[in-house]
C-alpha cells in the first residue's frame, strides 16, 4: 500500500512538472555565460542554443539569427537610416562621443563537432542594404529534420553601444535589451501568413520591436561585484568569483531575456499572490516606491480578473537614473522599465500610465506573442485599451491621467487627445507593417487609433461580451503566434452569441473600417428645426371660408419638430440620439449610419429643444463630441472639452531630456 501511495505520489510529481514545462512549445531555449568588461564597454558571451524545428514536413538547412547591436555600428544601417530619415525621440547621432554598439559570432559549431563559422553571411530580407548586419543566417551541416532539434554552440562578443535605443550604457547604469544573437521564428506553411515553411527574421527597423520563439533562457552574467542585477525571470543563485560575482537567472516560456547592472541599485521587493514583485532604483527614487507596487498590484489584479492569469513567479520594475532614462518606458519578459521624476507634480499620473501600459505587454508580447514588427497593433493597441480601463478603474475615469491645478482629464480623454492632437489622423491604416508608416503615424494608428475602436467596439457590444472575446481570445492563442485575422475569427464567433443578427452576420463592417481602412468617423447633429402645425383655413369644397380660430379659442398647439444628422466623414457607425422635448420628456433613436443624412420627425404636443448624439459616449472613435450636441434653447447636456496639448508636450520632453544626458 506504501509503495502504491509513494508511485502514486510520484506520478502526480512528475504530472505536475510537465503541466510547468508545457505552458510554451519551447521552440529556442538558451544556456548563456555572459561577461561584462566595465572598462571597454564590451560583452563576451558564449552560448549553447538548442533549436526544435516547428514544422512536420519541412527539412531547415539553415539558421536566421537577429544581431540587433549591429542597428548602432554605423551611420548606414537600416534602423540608422529611417532614424535619420524621421521623428525620433532620441535625437541626432553624436557621432564624435563614440556611441557605437555592434555584435560579432566569432565562432560557431553544431552538436557534432561541425564548424560552421564558414558557413555564416549577413543578409538583408527587407530592403537589401548590403551595410546592415542585424541579420545573419547560417548554413547547417546537418539539416533539421520535421520535428527534430539541433544544439549549436557559439562564442560572441559585442561592443555595448552608449545609450542607444532601449539599451547601452550610460556612466555606471547598464541596460541591456536585445543585447545577444537571438534566433529567428521559423514558420512552417500555416502559420500566421506563411504559405510555405520560411524564416521571419526582419532587420532591425527604427518603429516596431520585436518576434521571437517562447523557450528558456538559462542566463550567467559575470559582473564586477559591486554591481546589483535586476532581470528577466528568477534568481536561482549567485557567486563570487575573484572581484566579480556571476548571477544566474532562470526564465521559462518566454520570448525574450532582458537585464540591467549598476552598483547604485537599491531593491525593495512585495508579494502579490504567487508572484514577487522587485522594485530597483536608485536611492533618490526611494520615495516611488510604493506608488510602483501600488500601480503594479492594481495591474496584475485587473488583468488576472478580467483577461487571465500572470503565470510567472516573479515581475521586476526598473527604475532608471535620469542618465538612463533612454530605456525608460519599455517591456521585456517578466521585466518592464518605468520612469519617475520628482518635478512632476502628483496629479500628473505619468509614472502610473506608464508602468500599467508596460506591464499590460506581458499579455499581448509576451504570453499571445504577437508579430510587434509586422502587427505593432496587436500588442500596442490592445496595450493602450487595457491601459486606460485600469487607469480609469483604479485612479478615477475623469482624473486618472491629470488632475492638476483644475485640470481633470481620465486615461481615455488623454488616449483620444493623443490621437486627434495628430496633423493627419487618416494618414494609414492600421494594419501596416511597423517601417511602413513612412510619412508618420505609427503611434497615432497603431496605439492610439487601435485603443480607440477596442473602446468603440466595447461601446456597441457591452463590456460583458467584450470581456468574452478577450478571454476567450487570451485563453485560445496565449503562448501562440496569433494573426489579426484570429483576433477577427473570435469576435465574430461571440458577439452573434449574445446579438444574433443586430450587426449583421459578422463584424467583418467594422474591421474592414477602424483597420483596414483610414477613414474617420465623424457625425453632426446638423439642424433642429419646430414648426406649429397651423389649423385648417382657406375655400374648400362649399366655397365657404374656413377661418382660423382666434388664440383663445384654439385648442392645445401641435408641433412638427425635426432633427437632422450629417455623418460627416467616411466611416460608417451605428449610432444613438438621443432627442430631448420641451416637457423634459426624451426618446432614444438608432440609426445605422450609412447614409451621408438622416431626420427625424415628431409630431405632437411638445417640441424638440435639442438632441444628443451616442449620449453614452459608446463610439470613442468619433473625433469630434462637440458636434454631437445641438439646443434651441440652454440646455445641461454639454459635452467636455479636452485640454490635451500640455500634457503631450510633457512626454516628449521627458523623451527628449535624454539627448541632454
Amino acid at each position: 500500500m506504501k509503495k502504491l501511495l509513494f508511485g502514486c505520489i510520484l506520478v502526480l510529481i512528475i504530472k505536475s512538472g510537465f503541466a510547468a514545462e508545457a505552458l510554451s512549445p519551447r521552440i529556442a531555449n538558451y544556456t548563456m555565460h555572459i561577461s561584462l568588461d566595465e572598462e571597454l564597454k564590451m560583452l563576451a558571451g558564449q552560448t549553447t542554443l538548442n533549436w526544435k524545428n516547428p514544422s512536420l514536413i519541412d527539412t531547415v538547412r539553415t539558421l536566421q539569427f537577429h544581431l540587433y547591436y549591429n542597428a548602432f555600428r554605423n551611420t548606414e544601417s537600416t534602423f540608422n537610416k529611417e532614424r535619420a530619415e524621421g521623428k525620433s525621440f532620441m535625437g541626432k547621432i553624436d557621432v564624435k562621443s563614440d556611441p557605437w554598439g555592434w555584435s560579432e559570432i566569432t565562432e560557431m559549431q553544431d552538436e557534432a563537432g561541425n564548424i560552421l563559422t564558414d558557413k555564416m553571411k549577413y543578409i538583408q530580407p527587407d530592403d537589401d542594404n548590403t551595410s546592415d548586419r542585424t541579420v545573419l543566417e547560417v548554413r547547417l551541416m546537418n539539416p533539421v529534420l520535421p520535428g527534430q532539434s539541433t544544439t549549436v554552440n557559439f562564442k560572441w562578443k559585442a561592443k555595448i553601444p552608449r545609450k542607444a535605443s532601449r539599451t547601452g550604457h550610460n556612466k555606471d547604469f547598464y541596460f541591456f535589451a536585445q543585447w545577444f544573437p537571438k534566433v529567428g521564428v521559423y514558420e512552417p506553411a500555416g502559420m500566421r501568413y506563411a504559405e510555405n515553411g520560411a524564416w521571419n527574421c526582419h532587420q532591425y527597423h527604427s518603429k516596431g520591436e520585436y518576434y521571437a520563439d517562447f523557450g528558456v533562457y538559462n542566463v550567467f552574467m559575470k559582473v564586477p561585484t559591486s554591481y546589483v542585477v535586476g532581470s528577466s525571470g528568477a534568481l536561482i543563485g549567485k557567486e563570487d568569483v575573484g572581484d566579480f560575482t556571476v548571477w544566474n537567472y532562470k526564465a521559462d516560456d518566454v520570448i525574450d531575456f532582458s537585464w540591467a547592472a549598476s552598483p547604485h541599485f537599491k531593491v525593495e521587493e512585495q508579494q502579490w499572490k504567487d508572484v514577487k514583485i522587485m522594485v530597483l532604483y536608485y536611492p533618490e527614487k526611494v520615495n516611488f516606491v510604493e506608488q510602483y507596487f501600488t500601480t503594479i498590484t492594481n495591474a496584475l489584479t485587473y488583468m488576472d480578473e478580467y483577461v487571465g492569469e500572470y503565470p510567472y513567479s516573479t515581475l521586476t520594475i526598473i527604475d532608471p537614473p535620469i542618465h538612463g532614462i533612454f530605456t525608460g518606458g519599455m517591456e521585456y519578459p517578466t521585466l518592464i522599465t518605468s520612469v519617475s521624476a520628482s518635478f512632476l507634480p502628483k496629479g500628473l499620473k505619468f509614472t502610473e500610465a506608464l508602468t500599467t501600459h508596460e506591464f499590460i505587454h506581458q499579455y499581448f508580447m509576451q504570453m499571445v506573442a504577437t508579430h510587434e514588427v509586422e502587427e505593432p497593433w496587436m500588442d500596442e493597441g490592445f496595450t493602450t485599451y487595457y491601459e486606460m480601463r485600469i487607469l480609469d478603474k483604479y485612479e478615477g475615469e475623469n482624473t486618472s491621467a491629470v488632475d492638476f491645478l483644475g485640470v481633470k482629464m481620465g486615461s481615455s480623454e488623454f488616449n483620444r487627445a493623443e490621437y486627434l492632437n495628430d496633423d493627419n489622423p487618416k494618414i494609414a491604416e492600421g494594419n501596416r507593417k511597423s517601417w511602413h508608416y513612412k510619412h508618420g503615424g505609427y503611434g497615432t494608428i497603431a496605439y492610439n487609433k487601435t485603443g480607440m475602436w477596442l473602446n468603440t467596439l466595447e461601446g456597441l457590444i457591452g463590456q460583458e461580451v467584450m470581456d468574452t472575446v478577450m478571454q476567450t481570445y487570451f485563453e485560445r492563442w496565449k503562448f501562440k503566434h496569433p494573426k489579426g485575422q484570429n483576433f477577427i475569427d473570435v469576435v465574430n464567433e461571440i458577439v452573434p452569441q449574445f446579438y444574433k443578427e443586430k450587426y449583421g452576420e459578422n463584424m467583418n463592417w467594422f474591421f474592414e473600417q477602424v483597420l483596414y481602412g483610414s477613414d474617420v468617423c465623424d457625425y453632426k447633429i446638423a439642424s433642429i428645426s419646430v414648426n406649429e402645425i397651423v389649423p385648417k383655413a382657406g375655400v374648400y369644397d362649399t366655397n365657404k371660408p374656413v377661418l382660423i380660430p382666434d388664440a383663445e379659442e384654439a385648442e392645445e398647439k401641435q408641433y412638427v419638430s425635426k432633427v437632422v444628422v450629417n455623418r460627416l466623414e467616411g466611416m460608417k457607425l451605428p449610432i444613438e440620439i438621443e432627442v430631448y422635448f420641451d416637457d423634459g420628456s426624451s426618446v432614444t433613436e438608432f440609426w445605422d449610419g450609412k447614409e451621408r443624412s438622416v431626420d427625424f420627425k415628431y409630431t405632437a404636443f411638445k417640441k424638440v429643444v435639442a438632441a444628443n448624439i451616442d449620449p453614452k459616449r459608446k463610439i470613442d472613435l468619433d473625433i469630434n463630441f462637440l458636434n454631437n450636441s445641438y439646443s434651441i434653447e440652454h440646455q445641461h447636456i454639454g459635452v467636455r472639452k479636452y485640454v490635451a496639448q500640455f500634457i503631450s508636450l510633457l512626454q516628449q520632453v521627458m523623451q527628449v531630456i535624454t539627448v541632454f544626458i
